[in-house]
């Protein structure tokens, strides 16, 4: 029985302070009560605090859809996350390709050059996969996992601690305004107790009962602020209390930052060696494929309907040709005549051709330009005209006409 008394009291004690506090709330957002505002510090570390939430959740979002594009295998992830299960292992786009390729080259046959080929190519894109999944794991492990641990462990501390600090001004606020009222009844009794009423006038008498009556009821609400100013101490206590543990927990932020700092690095790093081995793979890929320019071009020639697209490759800003390649290539007994002489020649442009830069002039599959030689040029390259157009073009692309 003494149990539940004392739940009852709890209860009623809890009613209470809840009910006082959403008084409190009210009158301040009506602009009718005080409002105890927190030191200029204090705000700005919860400003920073609230910032580096927003921009964490942000980036940790966007960093999941980098990649992971798929927002239904991320939900898959998530729910296997929240049941505490591995995930199966999926196949990804460039593994998902390249075998398509690999099927594709074995059935034209491996013997072919296409076949080929798409063999290579295959085996490029499975490794691309490869390096991508392992680029995924260590994101997921170094940077994305300290990213939600803060948003989902520190930030919510901050957050309950911070509630915390709300409700304890919201006290203090509250306790300041019933002691501000009982000494205004308190004084408001004085002067009643003082000035006794003149004469035996009815209204007079009636006026005087009334004010006396507002008085008790004044005191009567706040009877228990009026006993001192201890609840206001003690409410003030607390409340500096919880300041200060709120305001060690913010300055946190400035650790969190470092740590995420070196989580940044690392997810850098990560993907600086991902695209490292991108383009290792995808050079290798184009020395082998650049091994047959002689099977490309006589396909070429059999089929004037084919065209190719030039794919370049730049890293530390030189510019490489995927398709077809230079290196390596013989010049033609025609071409090789017309650079020893000085004269033009009309060419047929045999693949699309971008310009790397101003001084290289752009192609078109199947048009015809006029070519000649200069003096100390480059073995691989000639000088085409186009109308008013000028500009060096690879010999490769080109094939002269009678």
């Amino acid at each position: 029985m003494s149990i539940m008394d004392f739940n009852v009291k709890k209860l009623a004690a809890d009613a209470g302070t809840f009910l006082s506090r959403a008084v409190q709330f009210t009158e301040e957002k009506l602009g009718q009560a005080e409002k105890t505002e927190l030191d200029a510090h204090l705000e700005n570390l919860l400003s920073k605090a609230e910032c580096t939430k927003q921009w964490t959740e942000k980036m940790m979002r966007q960093t999941e859809v980098l990649l992971q594009p798929n927002p239904n295998a991320r939900i898959e992830e998530f729910v296997y996350e929240k049941l505490d299960r591995k995930a199966p292992t999926r196949i990804n786009n460039q593994e998902l390709l390249g075998q398509y390729m690999i099927d594709a080259g074995n059935d034209f046959g491996p013997g072919t050059a296409y076949g080929n080929a798409l063999i290579k190519c295959g085996e490029t894109q499975k490794r691309i996969g490869t390096a991508d999944r392992e680029l995924v794991q260590t994101a997921a492990i170094n940077f994305l996992t300290p990213l939600r641990n803060f948003i989902e462990g520190d930030y919510k501390t901050i957050t309950k601690e911070r509630k915390l600090l709300q409700n304890k001004r919201l006290d203090l606020d509250a306790a300041k305004t019933r002691l501000k009222k009982a000494k205004i009844a308190e004084t408001r009794a004085l002067q009643l107790n003082s000035t006794q009423p003149e004469g035996d006038n009815i209204m007079v008498n009636l006026s005087y009962m009334l004010n006396l009556l507002h008085v008790k009821w004044l005191k009567i609400w706040a009877e228990e602020v009026t006993k001192s100013e201890q609840e206001l101490r003690i409410t003030q206590s607390e409340f500096d209390r919880q300041a200060e543990i709120t305001r060690l927990l913010l300055e946190g932020i400035s650790s969190t930052h470092a740590h995420h700092l070196r989580c940044l690095n690392d997810f850098v790093e990560a993907q600086m060696t991902y695209y490292a081995q991108c383009y290792q793979y995808m050079l290798d890929l184009q020395k082998q494929l650049g091994s047959f320019p002689s099977v490309f071009v006589s396909n070429n020639s059999q089929s004037s309907t084919t065209s190719m697209s030039n794919i370049s490759t730049s890293s530390s800003g030189i510019t490489t040709s995927l398709l077809p390649s230079t290196s390596g290539t013989a010049i033609t007994p025609a071409i090789g005549d017309l650079k020893e002489s000085s004269g033009n020649r009309k060419a047929r442009v045999l693949y699309d051709y971008d310009a790397a830069n101003s001084t290289e002039l752009s192609l078109l599959a199947d048009e015809v330009i006029t070519v000649y030689s200069i003096v100390g040029m480059d073995s691989d390259w000639l000088m085409g005209e186009r109308g008013n157009q000028k500009g060096k073009v690879p010999i490769t692309y080109l094939e002269l006409l009678n």
